[in-house]
C-alpha cells in the first residue's frame, strides 16, 4: 500500500462518521482536572478511552500516579518493533477546563457533542481531545494501512493535569527518562496560524507570573484629614508599573527583553500575519514594541501584562487612602531571556526608578523553548504538510502562549515539532469550545501522510541513524 491509498483509506473512515462518534464518546467525559470530584472520571478516561485502542496496536502499557497531584494520572504507552527503527514520542491530555455550563448558548452544553454545520462544539473538542484523537486515529490507520505495524518505534505520554499546570510532568519525564528515550517529539495543542493554513511550531513563550505589592501602613486613613500627606500605594504602585512598560505596551526593563531579531528569524516572521481572522479581536497595531510587525513581537519578543489591579475596595470604595495595594503582572518571553533572574532584575530598576517600597514576589514561571527553525527535521515536516494538505504551512518558531514543551524539549533532550488542530477561534477555555470538522480532517490526512514517511526508509532519522553508524569505529 501506497502513502496516497492510506490517506484516502483514512479520509473514508473519517467521512463514515466514526471519528465524529470516537470524539463525542470522549466528550462524554468530564474530566475537569481543577475539581476534586471527578478524580474517578480522570481515571476512566485513560482506562477506557486511551488505553484500549492502543492496546489494539500492541502498545504495552505502564500506569502512574502522579507524585505531586493526587488522582492526576498518567499513562506511557510504548510499541517497540525494532531497535534499529527511529523512536518517535506522542503526547496528550485528556483533562480539561471546567465546563461552565451555564455559560454556552443555547442548545449547546460542555458534555454533549453538537454538531452545527462544520463545527463540533464541546468541551475539550479543541483543548486537547479532538487533537490528540486526530493523532491517534493517524497512528491507528497507518497501524492498519502496513498490516499490523506502524514502521517505526512509538511511544506516547498522556497525562490528566495539564489544565492544573500539569504537576507532576517534569519528574515523570526525570524518573522514567529510559522508558519515554526517543528521536522525535510529535503532538498537536494550541491554536493553527489561522483555520485554513496548516502550522507548525517549533516550542512555545516562556511565562512568569509576578507579584507586585506597596502597603507602606497596616490600615488605611480618611482621604479628607490625611490627602496630600500620606502616600498612595494605589498611586504608588501604578507609577511603578509604568516605570516597566509604557502607555503603549513596550516593556522598559533592558535585562528582561531578547537579544535583537536575527535576519534569519525576520525571514520566518515575515510570513506571517497575526489576527484578521473571523472571531480574532483587533489588531492595536501602535502597541508593543516600537519598529516590530505584530507577528514579531508575538511570536518573536517579550510582553509584560498586567493581569490585576486591586487597590481600596473596588466594590464599596470609601473616602479613605488606601492600606496597601496589588498588581499581578506576568512577562511572556522568548528563548535567551535572563527569566530566572527577574526579581533581580525588577528589583534594580524599580530601585533605580525610585520605587524602593514596590515588592516583588515571583509566583510561578516555566521556560521558553525553541527548535533551531534551519533542523533537517523542520523543513522534512513541512514539505510533508505541504504535500498532504496542498497549502504552504505557517511556520512559527514558538507559539505565542505556552506549553509544558521544556520537559520534552530540555528534560528527554528531544527535538519538538506540534502541528496544531485547532483555529484560535475555537473557545478554547471558554464557553461554545467547538472542533471545525474541515481542520480536523486535513489534519488526519496531514497526520496518516507524516507518519507514513516516519515509517519509510528515506527520512531524516534513518539517515542521521546511518551516518552515525558509518562513524562509529
Amino acid at each position: 500500500m501506497t502513502s496516497q491509498q492510506a490517506v484516502t483509506q483514512a479520509l473514508a473512515w473519517f467521512d463514515s462518521g466514526a471519528f465524529r462518534d470516537t470524539l463525542a464518546r470522549r466528550v462524554a467525559y468530564a474530566t475537569e482536572s481543577q475539581r476534586q470530584d471527578r478524580d474517578a472520571v480522570l481515571a476512566d478516561y485513560l482506562n477506557q478511552e486511551i488505553a484500549p485502542p492502543l492496546a489494539e496496536m500492541g502498545f504495552s502499557l505502564q500506569w502512574l500516579d502522579n507524585p505531586e497531584a493526587a488522582n492526576r494520572p498518567f499513562l506511557i504507552a510504548a510499541r517497540i518493533e525494532d531497535p534499529a527503527l527511529p523512536t518517535l514520542l506522542c503526547y496528550g491530555h485528556g483533562d480539561v477546563v471546567t465546563g461552565d455550563a451555564e455559560g454556552w448558548r443555547d442548545g449547546l452544553t460542555p458534555w454533549v457533542l453538537v454538531e452545527e454545520g462544520d463545527r463540533w462544539y464541546g468541551r475539550g473538542t479543541a483543548d486537547n481531545k479532538g487533537q490528540h484523537s486526530i493523532n491517534l486515529a493517524a497512528l491507528a490507520q497507518v497501524y492498519a494501512a502496513r498490516g499490523g505495524r506502524l514502521g517505526f518505534n512509538c511511544k506516547l505520554l498522556f497525562e490528566m493535569g495539564e489544565e492544573v499546570s500539569s504537576p507532576g510532568l517534569a519528574a515523570i519525564c526525570r524518573a522514567h527518562r529510559e522508558a519515554l528515550r526517543a528521536d522525535l517529539f510529535i503532538a498537536a495543542d494550541g491554536p493553527r496560524m489561522s483555520a485554513d493554513r496548516p502550522t507548525l511550531f517549533l516550542g512555545s513563550r516562556g511565562c512568569v507570573n509576578f507579584r507586585l505589592s506597596v502597603t507602606p501602613r497596616d490600615r488605611a486613613y480618611h482621604s479628607g484629614n490625611w490627602g496630600g500627606v500620606l502616600s498612595n500605594p494605589g498611586t504608588r504602585l501604578a507609577n511603578a508599573i509604568a516605570a516597566l512598560v509604557d502607555a503603549r505596551g513596550a516593556l522598559q526593563v533592558a535585562a528582561l527583553k531578547p537579544p535583537a531579531l536575527t535576519p534569519a528569524l525576520r525571514a520566518i516572521l515575515r510570513e506571517l500575519e497575526a489576527g484578521g481572522q473571523p472571531g480574532d479581536p483587533e489588531i492595536d497595531t501602535g502597541w508593543g514594541e516600537p519598529g516590530l510587525t505584530p507577528a514579531e513581537r508575538l511570536f518573536g519578543w517579550n510582553t509584560l501584562e498586567v493581569l490585576s489591579f486591586l487597590t481600596g475596595n473596588p466594590h464599596q470604595p470609601m473616602n479613605a487612602i488606601p492600606a496597601q495595594a496589588t498588581a499581578v503582572c506576568q512577562l511572556r518571553f522568548v528563548v535567551e531571556t535572563d527569566w530566572t533572574q527577574l526579581t533581580r532584575h525588577l528589583r534594580a530598576h524599580l530601585d533605580a526608578a525610585g520605587f524602593p517600597d514596590v515588592g516583588v514576589e515571583v509566583i510561578r514561571g516555566t521556560p521558553a523553548t525553541r527548535l533551531d527553525p534551519a533542523h533537517p527535521l523542520v523543513g522534512w515536516a513541512l514539505g510533508i504538510m505541504q504535500h498532504a494538505s496542498g497549502k504552504k504551512p505557517a511556520l512559527l518558531p514558538n507559539l505565542g502562549g505556552s506549553l509544558p514543551n521544556e520537559v520534552f524539549a530540555e528534560i528527554l533532550g528531544l527535538p519538538t515539532l506540534w502541528i496544531p488542530h485547532s483555529y484560535p477561534a475555537c473557545g478554547q477555555h471558554a464557553a461554545d469550545e467547538h472542533l471545525l470538522k474541515p481542520v480536523a480532517r486535513e489534519g488526519l490526512q496531514i497526520m496518516v501522510e507524516l507518519l507514513w514517511a516516519l515509517g519509510e526508509a528515506d527520512n531524516p532519522l534513518r539517515h542521521a541513524a546511518a551516518a552515525e553508524q558509518e562513524a562509529t569505529p
